[in-house]
């Protein structure tokens, strides 16, 4: 079997599909893509299909090998991203040629579902406590939302209050059983939230994202006895050597690697596996379309540690389509109890629809995440 043809389309809300062709008629698919780098992503995999063409797609450990070390360059958003897309649709054409689920291929199953949460609310935190009840009465047990606005590195407690209000809001409205995951988004620098973390610990929540960006790693040895919550981060990771790292200090009790960024189903299993040598959690990232869920679900299938999975039916940011609808078997993804099922198809489980795909991909999309800025006209994190 031999790689032919590798074709990339940009749709709506703001994803990338790839599409592997091969000379024995099996179609492989992937989600390569970096939230508002869609077209660069693009770009990297058409530079990296040169080395395809031609290849036997079965090869992934030393496809992946080649596309990573084959650079004198290597890693990063763009490049993990793109590797990533090319690998889950490599997975896929073997399962499919293989008859099996990708979990098959990887060892089995160590569960046939996994609890899911759903998001609250937008980029700016409003009206949550109304949309997790809504969450809840549609079968979910956990939910996330957005902690804070903006902040500056020092900023007042008024948005202290607000964050303490909406979170508080949730927690009256769920009650007690309903998990709740907090994100800082990467937009609260180390001095606020040392404070935010110690003021949030009474409302029990299930995790704290990103407390701070993961460049500042060393703020979490200040930041991690300030609380019992759970410290989860990740999603700007891309590769096992850029966890080593956060699990070798021992401040982080979730890892959130996207497998649509951190190099595919190959290279996140791997960063899995190292973090369950460190009794950390998996909860993947994954606020992308149904490839990227598919595969997510295809690793939670036999990763030990993964204890939740992100997705998004419903997100704020799918507008114009959403989670199921470039998929044709959407039972494929069962959601019951919140928990959803993972799928049993060959590959990864799904059955895109090619046509619906190309009708959309002539649409396109420039999603770009907002720019942001302070009172006094400096640039604040999104």
């Amino acid at each position: 079997m031999k790689i032919t043809k590798l074709s990339t389309f940009i749709v709506p809300p703001r994803w990338c599909f790839l599409k592997i062709e091969t000379d024995a008629g099996i179609v492989g698919w992937g989600e390569p893509v970096v939230e508002g780098r869609a077209h660069s992503v693009a770009a990297v995999v058409e530079e990296l299909s040169d080395y395809l063409i031609g290849k036997d797609p079965r090869n992934i450990e030393d496809h992946w090998t080649v596309l990573y070390r084959g650079g004198f360059y290597r890693g990063g958003a763009l490049h993990m991203s793109a590797l990533a897309g090319i690998d889950q649709a490599l997975w896929d054409i073997k399962g499919k040629h293989l008859g099996v689920p990708v979990s098959q291929l990887l060892g089995g199953n160590v569960r046939d579902k996994i609890r899911v949460y759903s998001w609250i609310g937008g980029d700016r935190p409003a009206d949550t406590a109304a949309a997790a009840q809504r969450a809840v009465e549609r079968g979910f047990t956990a939910v996330k939302m957005n902690g804070t606005e903006e902040l500056q590195y020092i900023d007042s407690h008024d948005k202290v209050d607000k964050c303490l209000e909406n979170v508080a809001a949730v927690r009256e409205a769920v009650g007690p059983l309903v998990g709740i995951g907090v994100d800082f988004h990467g937009r609260v620098h180390k001095p606020m939230a040392k404070v935010l973390i110690k003021e949030l610990a009474p409302y029990k929540l299930m995790f704290i994202e990103e407390p701070v960006l993961s460049e500042h790693y060393e703020a979490l040895k200040e930041l991690a006895p300030l609380s019992a919550t759970p410290i989860a981060l990740g999603e700007r990771l891309y590769s096992r050597w850029d966890f080593k790292r956060i699990l070798s200090e021992g401040y982080v009790d979730i890892i959130q690697p996207d497998p649509s960024h951190a190099g595919g189903i190959t290279e996140t299993r791997k960063i899995a596996m190292m973090a369950e040598a460190y009794d950390v959690a998996l909860a993947l990232h994954c606020p992308l379309g149904p490839i990227a869920l598919a595969t997510c679900l295809q690793l939670d299938a036999g990763c030990y540690n993964a204890f939740i999975q992100e997705q998004s039916l419903g997100i704020h940011y799918n507008a114009s389509n959403d989670l199921l609808d470039y998929v044709v078997n959407r039972e494929a993804f069962a959601y019951e109890n919140g928990m959803v099922t993972i799928p049993q198809g060959p590959g990864l489980g799904i059955e895109i629809n090619e046509d619906y795909v190309k009708e959309r991909a002539a649409v396109g999309h420039r999603w770009r995440n907002p720019v942001w800025r302070h009172a006094d006209g400096s640039f604040a994190e999104w």
